[in-house]
């Protein structure tokens, strides 16, 4: 059973840049797909970003494409969200999910796929 537990959130101006970490424990990262999910207030939960459990392959939403970038270090066992450009539209709690993948390039883009769900950490960007 895999767990996972995000950090990095924070208060940020609009422009302004944020660094993610998922931290997973139970599976190391190299067998497990992981994903970032955030939801604003009064709205469901949404995808952001994608990677495979290799980290060769990523998916963005089309809104944070160029701005954000998904990656993982297996050593690690670390999944990161970087995200440069920040607008307020990005503010949300900010979820890190996990799900454990048989094919190295499989990418899981809906929520309903992923099984491990961390606590989820508040970002905010002000105007």
């Amino acid at each position: 059973q895999v767990h996972v537990v995000e950090s990095g959130g924070g208060l940020v101006q609009a422009g302004g840049s944020l660094r993610l970490s998922c931290a997973a424990s139970g599976r190391t990262c190299s067998s497990i797909a992981m994903g970032w999910f955030r939801q604003a207030p009064g709205k469901e939960r949404e995808f952001v970003a994608a990677i495979s459990r290799s980290g060769g392959s990523t998916y963005y939403e089309d809104s944070v494409k160029g701005r954000f970038t998904i990656s993982k270090d297996n050593a690690k066992n670390t999944l990161y969200l970087q995200m440069n450009s920040l607008k307020p539209e990005d503010t949300g709690v900010y979820y890190c999910a996990a799900e454990i993948t048989l094919t190295n390039q499989y990418l899981l883009l809906r929520s309903q796929q992923y099984s491990a769900w961390g606590q989820g950490t508040q970002v905010t960007v002000s105007s």
